[in-house]
Order: C-alpha cells, then sequence, then structure tokens
C-alpha cells in the first residue's frame, strides 16, 4: 500500500483509508449486522489501509461505536479520524461544546486520543470560527488529538483558521463526477502544508461498477431521493443525470479491463494522482469491496491513461 504523508505535519497515511459514515447505519439503510460492519473495517485494516475516518454525527455516534469495537486490540497499526459537527446536527461549535464532543468521541471510540479531529462543516449559528479553532488548538496541547481539520471549509475560512494554528487537512468531495474548484485549491493547499482527504471519490457508488440504470435504492438511503433533495443528489442521482453517469462508468470499465482491473480503484487511483490530493476516503459495509478498494494502493497510472480517463467524464 502506498504511503503519504498528510500535509507538513500530519501523520504518514495509506493513499486510501476507510471510510465509515455508512456504518452510522442510517442515511444509507439500516447495517445488516453490527458483525458484517466490524469484518468490513478489519478487512480495510488487513488489506493495508491504515486509517478510518468517522463523525459524531454518523447514526449519532453509531459508526464511532463500531469503529470503537472494530480497533480493539488494534489501536496501534491504525490512524483513527473524526469529526465534530455545528449544531443543531452535531454537538456544537462553541469552545466548551468542541471540547465535549471531542471526551464524548474518546469514550465512544474507547483511545485516550484520536489522530486527526476535525470540523465537519462550517458553522451557521454565529460562532467565530477563530473561537473554535481556538479550542482545536486546545485537543491538541492536551493531547486530545494529535492533529487537527476541517472539512467542507473554503479558503477563506482555512486562512482564518491558519491565522491561530496550523490547518493540518481539508476534507472536501471529490471525484471523477465532482471536481469543484480544486484545480485553483488544491495548489494552494499544498503551498501551505495542508494535506487533502477526499471524500466521494467513487461518486457514493456510482463509479464503483456496481450500479445499472435499472438500480433502485431503498426509501431509506439518501441517494433515493426519498428525503430532503440536495446538491449531491441533484448532480448524481436525478433521473436526469444518473443515467450519463452510468454510461460513463461503462467506458471506465473498457479502460479497467484493458489494465486487469475494476472501475472502483481506477476511479480512486485517478484522484489520488491529482497534485495536492493527500488519500481519498473510501466507505463500504461489504468486506470483499474494502478489499477491492485497497487495490488502488498499488495500482499505477501513466499520465496517458489519466488523461484519457479525465476525458472520459469531462462534462
Amino acid at each position: 500500500m502506498e504511503m503519504r504523508q498528510l500535509g507538513s505535519a500530519g501523520p504518514v497515511i495509506s493513499v486510501v483509508g476507510f471510510g465509515a459514515w455508512e456504518a452510522g447505519g442510517t442515511q444509507w439503510g439500516p447495517n445488516e449486522s453490527e458483525a458484517t460492519v466490524i469484518a468490513a473495517m478489519r478487512a480495510a485494516l488487513d488489506a493495508g489501509m491504515t486509517w478510518i475516518d468517522t463523525a459524531e454525527t454518523y447514526g449519532k455516534g453509531t459508526s464511532e461505536q463500531l469503529v470503537g469495537k472494530a480497533i480493539q486490540g488494534r489501536r496501534d497499526e491504525l490512524q483513527v479520524f473524526t469529526k465534530v459537527g455545528p449544531s443543531p446536527v452535531g454537538t456544537g461549535f462553541r469552545p466548551d461544546e468542541v471540547a465535549d464532543a471531542a471526551r464524548e468521541s474518546l469514550r465512544r471510540l474507547g483511545t485516550d486520543h484520536v489522530d486527526l479531529y476535525q470540523l465537519h462543516w462550517p458553522d451557521e449559528t454565529g460562532v467565530p470560527v477563530e473561537e473554535t479553532w481556538g479550542a482545536m488548538a486546545s485537543l491538541v496541547d492536551e493531547g486530545l488529538a494529535r492533529h487537527i481539520g476541517v472539512s467542507n471549509f473554503d479558503r477563506d475560512l482555512i486562512e482564518r483558521c491558519e491565522a491561530v494554528r496550523h490547518v493540518d487537512s481539508l476534507q472536501n468531495e471529490f471525484s471523477l463526477l465532482r471536481r469543484g474548484d480544486l484545480a485553483e485549491l488544491l495548489p494552494w493547499l499544498d503551498d501551505r502544508g495542508i494535506g487533502y482527504l477526499a471524500y466521494g471519490p467513487l461518486g457514493f457508488g456510482i463509479l464503483s461498477g456496481g450500479l445499472r440504470p435499472d438500480h433502485r435504492f431503498a426509501d431509506d438511503d439518501w441517494r433515493s431521493g426519498s428525503g430532503e433533495q440536495d446538491e449531491d443528489w441533484e448532480e448524481l442521482f436525478s433521473p436526469g443525470r444518473l443515467p450519463a453517469h452510468l454510461e460513463r462508468v461503462e467506458r471506465l470499465r473498457a479502460v479497467a479491463d484493458r489494465l486487469g482491473t475494476t472501475p472502483a480503484p481506477l476511479a480512486l487511483r485517478w484522484a489520488v494522482d491529482q497534485v495536492g490530493v493527500t488519500a481519498a476516503i473510501a466507505g463500504s459495509r461489504n468486506a470483499g469491496h474494502v478489499r477491492e478498494n485497497a487495490e488502488t494502493g498499488s495500482l499505477k497510472l501513466d499520465d496517458a491513461t489519466r488523461g484519457e480517463i479525465s476525458k472520459l467524464f469531462d462534462a
């Protein structure tokens, strides 16, 4: 498994880590069983992934609890990343709330520290980010977190945090389907020693190669569109978008066949090969899928192949 340092001062991690959002058992439908989810997490470690990313909001702590069970006896083999969310969904971003949230996460995870503690998304309740980031810095000083980062933040918010304490990482969405404005942001982050963790690198399942045009998601799966529909759903899973995405995935499959691999590790490899991207977060409750994702760590692409893949998904 290929390893990289997260930013200029963060931990050395595998280029693919295990994402535990699904393990919360809510927005992706209920877990088949605790044992199945824990087996998937342990499969990730066995396959060479060295970190697990979770959050207090994933299943209201369920994900963290399952991560805690999965890493019992193996804590020294991996890094644990988690996040605090702003209120009302999360504990909140006031300094005392951040401290409380961190301690509760540590309790659920069954560990005395996390390797990366992150702000899950920007606060909209009026708490100045400088106050929140000062509380995050205090967690490092107390030894409760080794490193601190942000998620779903833009450059302005990161600069405000940097004025208080160095930001070790940014976790934002990035995939062949959702590239955003990263052509400018990634080099800026790289220059400042801020690592980048790509979430949603498989387009929340679209780029895995496992979906067919007639696929139907359960009503309790956010991808069904039966609940509150956000930008991700509109751009990825709406009836007007999904068929075209799946057509491109079939062309990606042809490239994968030629290289002796499958669409999932190929899409993941493309993502982690982009300048400024440190690693990608790939989650699944299926141990077989996890092992497939881990193949990314040994896959190599040349410039021509990366360019070919990019063109397949150009708008």
